[in-house]
Parts: C-alpha cells; sequence; structure tokens
C-alpha cells in the first residue's frame, strides 16, 4: 500500500482553464483596439505554440528560459499571424502576456486541494509556469499551495524525468509518496514513469466544443476522481 504524503498538480487545464482566461484577456484587449477577431481561435493558436516552444529547450536546443519569455514570444508570433501585431506596442503585449497569471479556475479546484491539504498532506503545483506565474496565478485562483514546483525549481519542462524527479526531491520524499494529479494522461505516464503515483481528473472542456483527447483514462491510473473534491475524499479514506 502506497501512503501519499503529497500530491502535485499540472495547473493548465487542470487545475484552471486557461483557454477561458486567455480568450477574455484577448476579448478586452481587442475590444479597446477595435479589432474583430476571434479570441477563442486567438487563444487556440497561441496555446499551439506552447509544447513547440518547451520542445526547443527539451532538444538541447535551446538553454532554459522561463515560461513567461516563451509566451511572449509565442504572443509576438501569433499576433504576426493573425495580421493584428501593429496594434499592439510593447507594453501593450506584456499587459496582454499577463492573461496567463489571470485564468479562472474550475470551480472544484480551490476547494478540492483545499480539501486535500486538510487532510495533512502537502500540495504544489508541477507546473511548465514558473514561480512568478504560478504565485500570482494562485493567488488570482484562489489556489493555497505549501509551495511551488515544476520548471523553474527542475530547469526542465515535463514530461522531461527532471521536472518530476527534481520537485519530488525538494520536498524530500520518495517518488512513491507523491501523487501527481493531472487531466492529462501523458503527464500521468511521464510521472508513472519516474515512480510518482498518479491520478486522473478529466477536465472535458479544456480545449472546447468537441475535444477529443484526454476525455477518459487511458491507463490504470491509482485514482480517477470526477473533480477534486472526489479525489480528496478518496485520499482522506
Amino acid at each position: 500500500m502506497r501512503v501519499i504524503r503529497a500530491a502535485i498538480f499540472d495547473v493548465f487545464g487542470t487545475v484552471v482553464d486557461w483557454r477561458e482566461g486567455v480568450a477574455a484577456c484577448a476579448r478586452e484587449a481587442f475590444a479597446l483596439r477595435g479589432i474583430e477577431t476571434d479570441p477563442h481561435a486567438f487563444a487556440d493558436a497561441w496555446r499551439a505554440e506552447y509544447q513547440p516552444a518547451m520542445q526547443r529547450i527539451r532538444s538541447g536546443e535551446r538553454g532554459y528560459v522561463q515560461l513567461d519569455q516563451l509566451h511572449l514570444e509565442n504572443l509576438d508570433r501569433v499576433l504576426s499571424a493573425f495580421g493584428i501585431a501593429e496594434h499592439f506596442d510593447t507594453a501593450a503585449r506584456l499587459e496582454l502576456n499577463r492573461a496567463w497569471e489571470q485564468l479562472p479556475p474550475w470551480p472544484d479546484s480551490a476547494p478540492g486541494i483545499a480539501a486535500i491539504r486538510a487532510t495533512g498532506r502537502l500540495v504544489a503545483p508541477c507546473s511548465n509556469g514558473s514561480i512568478a506565474l504560478m504565485s500570482r496565478l494562485a493567488r488570482y485562483a484562489g489556489i493555497e499551495w505549501d509551495c511551488i514546483l515544476g520548471a523553474d525549481v527542475a530547469r526542465a519542462y515535463k514530461p522531461d524525468p527532471l521536472a518530476y524527479r527534481r520537485s519530488v526531491a525538494a520536498l524530500r520524499l520518495d517518488p512513491a509518496e507523491v501523487v501527481m494529479v493531472a487531466a492529462h494522461n501523458g503527464d500521468l505516464a511521464a510521472a508513472r514513469a519516474e515512480g510518482l503515483a498518479t491520478a486522473f481528473v478529466p477536465r472535458p472542456s479544456e480545449q472546447g466544443e468537441g475535444q477529443t483527447s484526454d476525455l477518459v483514462p487511458t491507463a490504470d491510473w491509482d485514482f480517477v476522481a470526477d473533480d477534486m473534491r472526489a479525489l480528496a475524499a478518496w485520499l482522506a479514506g
């Protein structure tokens, strides 16, 4: 029997709704400038740059750069692709880039994570977001973490094994004592390969209508829960 002493969480998509949050900030920015671009299409395009930008770092093509900077570089590409770059000066781009710090939590996230924390277990993000981004997002979303783990601690982006290994080591725990919580099967597969316990919490609207991936667990994860509250109840035993 595993003894779980900490729960670490994927954040974008699992704890917060990145698509609606980014679209809301983009909608406001476009309205101020009389731009008629679809904010959800813009959010999707910006997010589509996420993995390729990190892969250049995972592959060794580029040294570690915080996600805040990658998001800003990706934003420049997407503004140009949509033909609206001339409407955004440097200050406006920096402001829009802060959309990633203003993402709404799923309704069960804050109470569910608080309930897991109330069981005596440590709770922390294991996100590709920087410490600065995760700290501001946690305050915006009302999430109370015990610490911030993930890319900035590991100097590596998930699913690089170092992202999980170094996050667990920072807690001075064995991997088997830590459960990785995510709405993404690939994230859990990478965590399991490093010896972590796994918990799948589906977010079937993360990618909007017509989502086809991560609707169901694709492996026998240690926990499968409808939401964070259910996961908390399960961990409380």
